[in-house]
């Protein structure tokens, strides 16, 4: 995996192909885990991995998405859904949620996806993952949120899955 494969992003063209990669090796992960596309929940976030090219992308975001008075919002919604088309088998799906995530020493992803299952199949496949039945997937580590990882270490993305009820949560930042 090559560290920071978009990193610097410093214009809206490069934080679209940002956006286009990290959908499709989302659904790369999804397919590895599950054997099968998952819906996605309408959230992408982008991870930067400077400074500079947080200040940057948070220029950017604010004017791609409509303004919040609450502080700890995490993901802002967009006045124009971003829709990345099918491409071979990955399936077409519409963003309407963006989120730029500050620089992570330890992260050296593009960003995340999240997708949903409903309530009784994501109890099923949180029991499984717990269990390690799961390849590539882990219980998510932050106890308020109850959502599972999907990881590979080839691939330079995480992708969420959880209920779609928790991935609307996740759109603030508790």
């Amino acid at each position: 995996m090559k560290p920071y494969r978009y990193s610097p992003i410093s214009s809206q063209t490069g934080l679209i192909e940002a956006i286009k990669y990290v959908h499709k090796a989302c659904h790369k992960l999804c397919e590895q885990s599950f054997g099968k596309y998952l819906p996605t929940a309408g959230n992408i976030g982008i991870f930067c991995h400077y400074d500079s090219e947080y200040q940057q992308l948070t220029k950017l975001r604010e004017e791609l998405t409509e303004p919040s008075d609450n502080f700890n919002q995490k993901y802002f919604r967009l006045y124009e859904p971003i829709t990345v088309v099918a491409e071979g088998d990955t399936p077409e799906a519409v963003y309407t949620y963006l989120y730029i995530r500050h620089p992570v020493p330890d992260r050296p992803q593009v960003g995340d996806v999240d997708f949903y299952l409903e309530p009784e199949d994501y109890a099923k496949a949180k029991e499984l993952a717990q269990k390690g039945e799961i390849s590539g997937a882990r219980i998510f580590e932050r106890p308020d949120l109850d959502m599972i990882e999907l990881y590979d270490p080839e691939v330079d993305a995480l992708a969420y899955v959880s209920t779609h009820k928790m991935t609307e949560k996740v759109r603030i930042k508790n």
